[in-house]
């Protein structure tokens, strides 16, 4: 299921009148220049349709150190791919970048002309914004370096690597820090909108792991911030999204971890949901960091069913010695017998999913659907309508509620000490949904918008980086009484909101 965020179980250019439309673009202008069309359409923040002419366009290509691609270039569709594949949008230009100067001269260009402008680190965004219709797409793909200081216990990560392969430098020396748990997620997403992981109840989320970062603001300055050098912008990109530039590269401090963990889950029939829920719960509230738990509620088949169904499904880690995870497991015996249990002591790669050598999850075709809020508590008539609002889903479309644990390390953070605001939340509550393309598309996002309408009015605020913002509302409730000072870095670093695709904090003079 898609790039859940535990992952325990989530332009089209015409050419004679350069209108801009949804399909593949199709050039009747001569090309000159080594195959860059006299004039190339294209589309501005604005949505307004433009022309680039063919010497400016030569001149970006000139400049580079990495291709540009149009959409007649061989690899072009390739790289406007994203894991959802039913996002299928037509960049006017892909820049992949090979390092900070090909970024700061391809936002110099996005600028200049007023191009809507995506970012793509790891092509996982759920709202499909790392690519952009008829705009220039940066592409962080070839900056994939991951350089271990096994000494001083830091990484230096590029921009377009994925966790999997920071996981896999970090852990060969014994280390690690918190990454999310699809081994194919991009580290920029999944960091600038907080990164929660496996480890965040121990170290912290991704963000909270930051050193430093190298970032190019939409003025095309190429900026180093830290807590001691632009510590404004530092403190904006731990929370805050892409809404302040392009990080091309990350700082992170790491810990030792290179013992055997404490992870799996455990599969109950549906008729235990109600008793799994609350034992969970309860072990939950006096748990030590160590360990994390969460509930799933999910239809159709999870791993190590035999046939499709309605389960209660209960994930556990423990980044501890497993031994003495086992033990804080001892008062959920009382549960029913699991119909299947994989909780066991494994290597954390294995728990991450990210044995071998780049383990990449098969792109995906279908529609999409995710809700998510923030939890300040879980009382009991919240447990019962999650169960309510669940068993009112047909059985057999693919959906569920993911009820994960947070708190930690993370609420120990004060909430101004980053843009990430939501740090006392005890839990994280997500809805999701798949299916492919046809006419029950819309009635199956009704019956999840009424589940979700159920349990909605118990959160406050969400986590970024699995759903889109519904409205501005939604926004500032994320982002709390930090909003006004996020305000104010846009206004400074970007304030012609060149880099809106994302969750998107519009500066005030907009």
């Amino acid at each position: 299921m898609q790039v859940r965020r535990r992952g325990f179980i989530h332009g089209a250019l015409a050419a004679a009148t350069g209108a801009l439309t949804s399909a593949r673009p199709v050039w009747t202008i001569a090309a000159i220049d080594g195959g860059i069309p006299a004039e190339l359409p294209a589309r501005t923040g604005s949505g307004k349709s433009i022309v680039l002419a063919a010497a400016e366009v030569r001149d970006l290509r000139a400049a580079l150190r990495g291709p540009l691609l149009l959409p007649h270039d061989p690899g072009y569709d390739d790289a406007r791919a994203l894991w959802l594949r039913s996002f299928d949008r037509h960049p006017a230009l892909i820049v992949r970048a090979l390092d900070g100067v090909d970024v700061a001269r391809a936002v110099d260009f996005s600028r200049t002309h007023g191009l809507l402008t995506a970012v793509r680190g790891g092509g996982h965004s759920l709202a499909g914004q790392s690519v952009c219709e008829g705009g220039l797409t940066i592409d962080l793909s070839l900056m994939r370096a991951v350089q271990v200081d096994r000494q001083r216990r830091l990484a230096r990560v590029g921009g377009g690597a994925l966790l999997g392969e920071v996981d896999r430098k970090t852990q060969a020396v014994g280390l690690a820090t918190t990454m999310g748990t699809a081994t194919d997620t991009g580290i920029a997403g999944l960091t600038l909108g907080g990164g929660m992981g496996r480890l965040m109840r121990s170290f912290g989320l991704a963000c909270d792991n930051l050193v430093s970062v190298e970032i190019v603001t939409a003025d095309g300055r190429l900026r180093h911030a830290s807590e001691v050098e632009n510590p404004d912008l530092f403190w904006g990109v731990r929370g805050g999204g892409g809404n302040f530039g392009v990080v091309t590269s990350f700082e992170y401090k790491l810990h030792p971890l290179a013992h055997p963990v404490l992870s799996g889950a455990r599969i109950y029939p549906h008729s235990e949901a109600r008793r799994v829920l609350s034992a969970a719960m309860e072990l939950a509230e006096r748990a030590p960091d160590a360990l994390t738990l969460g509930v799933d509620l999910v239809n159709n088949a999870p791993p190590g069913t035999e046939r499709p169904g309605r389960f209660a499904v209960l994930t556990v880690f423990h980044s501890g010695d497993p031994r003495a995870g086992q033990r804080l497991l001892e008062p959920l015996k009382r549960l029913a017998t699991p119909v299947h249990d994989s909780v066991a002591a494994v290597s954390y790669l294995k728990a991450q999913g990210a044995v071998g050598s780049a383990p990449v999850a098969v792109p995906r075709s279908i529609s999409e659907y995710t809700k998510t809020g923030f939890l300040p508590a879980l009382p009991a008539t919240l447990l019962d309508e999650l169960v309510r609002r669940f068993e009112a889903t047909p059985p057999s479309l693919d959906c569920g509620f993911e009820l994960a644990q947070m708190g930690g390390a993370v609420a120990r953070v004060p909430s101004g000490a980053t843009a990430y605001w939501n740090r006392p939340a005890a839990y994280d509550l997500m809805l999701f949904g798949d299916w492919t393309a046809g006419p029950a598309a819309g009635s199956n996002a009704e019956v999840l918008d009424t589940a979700w309408s159920g349990v909605a009015p118990f959160t406050r605020g969400y986590y970024v980086n699995t759903a889109p913002a519904e409205d501005d509302a939604h926004v500032r409730a994320t982002y709390g009484e930090n909003y006004s000072r996020l305000v104010r870095l846009k206004n400074t670093y970007d304030p012609e909101n060149l880099f809106r695709l994302n969750t998107n904090i519009p500066p005030s003079r907009v």
